[in-house]
């Protein structure tokens, strides 16, 4: 399977993501005759160019007729009627589909009123459909996302001055892992916002993979300090153990019951926390104590730590990064003379989902470890 990792560590924009793929190997010329099809009149031109210093490709979209409103329906028969390969086509209407909710939600009307403006504008079309282009051109299977650098400060819509992110990015971006750092700048755009929150399969860290190409696009804007650039990184999904970053946050606990730190774990899990640990310490004047430990999602370091803070009485943490490799693993779902219990599997290990063997032996008046036994039994026969 061919993966495209998207890291939109300096946020993304529609023409940074054509750019970017032109830069991985998209064919340039393969890009500009197709786009020509669209009948908007603008010509297009990749230029070699740095952004702080890194290398990028800047995808200039030039002239085109001057209209500033379109309709859903108008651009989607411009999309339809251009010399584009179906999965191009199909991919394009989607992201302006959810681009077009995303403007009605802001505005209050339905979809097929709404008018789209700078979104409409010739640059934008181009942007999205040479995006989806792009992908097609490079046999992408998958699409992954880091999360989102909105970026910060204001930006000018046509409705005025707004703060970054503007409404329709925000709609767009809606339970999407997103964050502010660098220049107080508008960095991800709704162009840019609705193609990778339509295509993309996940937002995080970088899927198990082995990387053929990288490709850089250039932003309008050169910033001093961040290079102003979308990295693109193509190539083919592997069965590597899955290895990403977490936070580890721990705190020496010596003065909290055990019903409060009961109630602490509850709360880090439901928020989130990937595991909670509580071990026991013997700390300094040989007081009896609890080491708290949560492995967490670095995305979600913060909340993790404000809820450490708010449930138990230390009043400091340490914080540090670590690497979390997981096996590949599946779910299975076997038949046990009591009901279903889903099996999760991982090579030739297996173990049944506890949450399942508890319900049934409740439900049914048996012991828990005869549910656990009749699912491993049922597996075991299954698979020989």
């Amino acid at each position: 399977m061919r993966i495209c990792y998207i890291d939109a560590f300096s946020g993304i924009g529609g023409d940074m993501l054509v750019g970017a793929l032109a830069d991985a190997g998209a064919d340039q010329q393969a890009l500009v005759c197709a786009l020509e099809t669209l009948g908007t009149g603008a010509t297009f031109r990749f230029e070699k160019t740095k952004r702080a210093g890194v290398a990028a490709t800047k995808f200039h979209v030039l002239g085109g007729e001057a209209r500033a409103h379109r309709h859903l329906p108008q651009i989607l028969r411009m999309i339809d009627a251009a010399d584009l390969p179906q999965r191009a086509k199909r991919d394009a209407s989607a992201v302006f589909r959810r681009l077009g909710e995303a403007e009605a939600a802001v505005h209050g009307v339905p979809v097929e009123k709404v008018h789209f403006h700078e979104v409409g504008a010739v640059d934008s079309i181009a942007d999205i459909v040479g995006a989806c282009l792009g992908f097609a051109l490079l046999n992408v299977d998958e699409i992954h996302c880091s999360p989102l650098n909105l970026g910060s400060g204001t930006v000018n819509i046509e409705h005025g001055v707004l703060p970054v992110p503007a409404p329709a990015t925000a709609a767009l971006v809606k339970g999407k892992p997103v964050y502010a750092r660098g220049p107080a700048e508008e960095l991800t755009t709704p162009t840019g916002a609705a193609v990778v929150t339509s295509l993309a399969r996940s937002f995080g860290p970088l899927p198990p993979m082995r990387i053929d190409a990288a490709g850089y696009g250039a932003g309008e804007r050169d910033f001093p300090g961040q290079p102003n650039v979308l990295r693109v990184l193509v190539g083919e999904a592997t069965g590597a153990p899955e290895a990403t970053t977490v936070a580890v946050i721990e705190a020496n606990i010596d003065d909290s019951s055990p019903q409060v730190l009961g109630y602490a774990m509850e709360r880090l899990l439901t928020a989130g926390a990937l595991d909670v640990t509580i071990s026991p310490l013997l700390m300094k004047k040989n007081r009896p104590g609890a080491l708290l430990r949560v492995i967490a999602k670095t995305e979600d370091r913060e909340n993790v730590a404000g809820i450490v803070f708010a449930e138990t009485s230390t009043l400091g943490l340490r914080i540090y990064p670590a690497e979390r490799r997981v096996e590949a693993r599946r779910l299975v779902e076997v038949e046990t003379p009591h009901g279903k219990v889903r099996m999760k599997v991982s090579g030739s290990t297996y173990a049944p989902e506890y949450d399942d063997c508890r319900r049934i032996a409740l439900e049914k008046g048996v012991p828990l470890r005869q549910v656990i036994a009749e699912a491993n039994l049922a597996y075991s026969k299954t698979n020989k």
